[in-house]
């Protein structure tokens, strides 16, 4: 009789990548070769944890980011001149350049 497998480690992994840069954001995850409805459990509320954490990384990342391009833009005295009140208005709506009556 063969020996069981051992678990498989698994990760969950981003990766973000722009024209300067390559970020990758990894958080390990137990193994899911789970068989009760206990472990089963425990390892989406582990996934789901993992998942918080990675967004809230990527996030993290990207504010400073465009922080950084602000401050590079403003060293070259690139004005950037974007409403931020009317863009947190259209955020993720089209047409949001439009005039609102």
């Amino acid at each position: 009789m063969a020996p069981p497998p051992s678990p498989k480690s698994t990760t969950l992994t981003a990766t973000y990548t722009s024209p300067t840069t390559t970020q990758t954001f990894t958080h390990p995850l137990p193994s899911s070769s789970t068989t009760s409805l206990a472990q089963k459990t425990a390892y989406l509320s582990n996934l789901r944890q993992s998942m918080t954490k990675l967004q809230d990384e990527v996030n993290a990342s990207l504010t400073k980011k465009m922080e950084e391009d602000k401050a590079l833009a403003a060293k070259a005295g690139v004005s950037d001149k974007v409403d931020e009140k009317k863009e947190e208005d259209f955020y993720g709506e089209e047409g949001g350049d439009e005039e609102v009556g």
